[in-house]
């Protein structure tokens, strides 16, 4: 008798393939499935993500950091979480690109032990910082940055988290994004955007991956 496929990476599946990507294997859609449920848990008595439901969780946060993961330059060694919350995209940064040594920041304590505590269940080498950004001086190679709040005062200060030639990815909106570029100086050259999957955001346009890559000095 053969085991039944996970239920939520069966419906992780499916909302992948529906977004134009390409599905999960087993082990991988398991591991993702079992971070759904730590942080569903987690969610019921700590605020991690207005999003409570699973079919929520993995529609609106797991496809979209799926999709950036795999969006990533292939040249990315190491990569900051700018005030990652519950993990997103970070997590399944590292889940879905294991040669990358992806590192967390979170200044909140209750969600950056929900952070240590999901890198402890799924048995990644993430390093976790329950401190502000802008108080860390190693450098990255890549800093993503997702709904973060003041979102142009927290891309100016990722910038001096990149190491040369590193590279901001941005998950935003298309009605942002202008803005966002405006808060940056012209070292930063931005490649084509990408649509992210998901449903249009009422009144903020269309999410997307802004890709901005800092010049050689």
């Amino acid at each position: 008798m053969t085991d039944q496929p996970n239920p939520t990476a069966v419906r992780l599946n499916e909302l992948l393939e529906a977004g134009g990507l390409a599905p999960l294997d087993g082990p991988l859609g398991e591991r993702f499935a079992a971070y759904c449920a730590l942080l569903l848990r987690w969610n019921a008595r700590t605020n991690l993500t207005a999003i409570r439901d699973e079919q929520g969780v993995l529609s609106r946060h797991f496809v979209e950091s799926i999709a950036c993961a795999r969006a990533l330059p292939r040249c990315i060694a190491s990569l900051l979480d700018f005030g990652s919350g519950a993990g997103l995209p970070g997590i399944p940064i590292a889940l879905c690109r294991p040669e990358i040594a992806v590192a967390l920041v979170e200044s909140q304590g209750k969600k950056a032990a929900f952070l240590r505590e999901a890198a402890r269940t799924l048995d990644l080498p993430i390093e976790v910082h329950s401190t502000r950004a802008e108080t860390l001086t190693a450098k990255f190679d890549c800093v993503t940055l997702r709904a973060v709040d003041h979102m142009s005062s927290a891309v100016q200060a990722a910038t001096h988290l990149l190491a040369s030639e590193g590279w901001l990815a941005l998950m935003t909106t298309t009605s942002e994004l202008d803005g966002l570029k405006m808060s940056l100086d012209p070292q930063f050259q931005f490649a084509a955007s990408v649509p992210l999957p998901g449903e249009r955001i009422a009144g903020g346009g269309v999410r997307v991956l802004a890709l901005a890559q800092r010049s050689a000095v």
